[in-house]
C-alpha cells in the first residue's frame, strides 16, 4: 500500500511536515508513506492555467492518482487552512472537473500540528468543505490535532513524546485499515 502524505506548509522546519515524516516512520509493514510538499506550485491564476497546468501540479497529481490514499497535514492560520494548502488543492482540481476525477472516492485523512494551544481544530473542520466538494472518502475514524508542537519535536524535527507517537501510530493504523477495508468491500 502506498499513501501520499501532503504537507500544507512550506517552511523547512514545518511541524506538519515533521509530523508526516514521523507518520512515515511509523507506517505498518507493507505500507509506504511518501511525504510531499507544495513547493513549486504557483499562485492559482486562470491565465496561467490557460497556458497549461504547471509541471509541479501535474507531478503531484499523478503521485496522488497512483496512491492508495492521501494523508493531508494542515497548519492552522487565522482559524482556517493556510492559503498555500488551499491554493495547491485548487490547482489540483483544475481544469474544471479534475477535482472529482482525482479525489472522487479516494481515501483521505487529515492531521495537523500547531504551536498554538487549540490544535488544528478549525483548520481540519475547514478542510471538510473542500473534501466534500471533491467527493473524496474522508476517513473520520480518528482525529489528530497536535497542539504546542514546539514542545513535541526536538531540534532535528523528530517527534519525541511517546504518547504522541502512540497516537500517531494508532491514527495511521486506523487509516490503513480503512483503505484496506475499502479495497476488499
Amino acid at each position: 500500500m502506498h499513501i501520499i502524505a501532503l504537507s500544507g506548509a512550506l517552511r523547512r522546519a514545518s511541524y506538519n511536515t515533521a509530523l508526516l515524516r514521523a507518520a512515515a516512520a511509523l507506517a505498518p509493514d507493507g505500507v509506504t508513506i511518501e511525504v510531499r510538499t507544495l513547493h513549486g506550485i504557483p499562485l492559482y491564476d486562470g491565465d496561467l492555467e490557460a497556458e497549461g497546468i504547471p509541471a509541479a501540479v501535474t507531478t503531484l497529481r499523478e503521485a496522488i492518482r497512483a496512491a492508495d490514499g492521501l494523508l493531508i497535514a494542515t497548519p492552522e492560520y487565522n482559524n482556517s487552512i493556510p492559503g498555500v494548502l488551499k491554493n495547491g488543492l485548487d490547482w489540483l482540481s483544475r481544469p474544471s472537473g479534475e477535482g472529482a476525477r482525482l479525489f472522487g472516492g479516494r481515501p483521505v485523512a487529515v492531521v495537523g500540528a500547531t504551536p498554538g494551544g487549540f490544535g488544528t481544530v478549525q483548520a481540519q473542520d475547514a478542510m471538510l468543505s473542500v473534501l466534500r466538494a471533491f467527493g473524496c472518502d474522508a476517513w473520520f475514524g480518528g482525529r489528530l490535532m497536535l497542539s504546542h508542537a514546539s514542545a513535541a519535536f526536538d531540534a532535528d524535527g523528530h517527534l519525541t513524546e511517546e504518547k504522541l507517537l502512540n497516537q500517531l501510530r494508532s491514527f495511521i493504523e486506523g487509516f490503513v485499515a480503512h483503505i484496506r477495508h475499502r479495497s476488499t468491500a
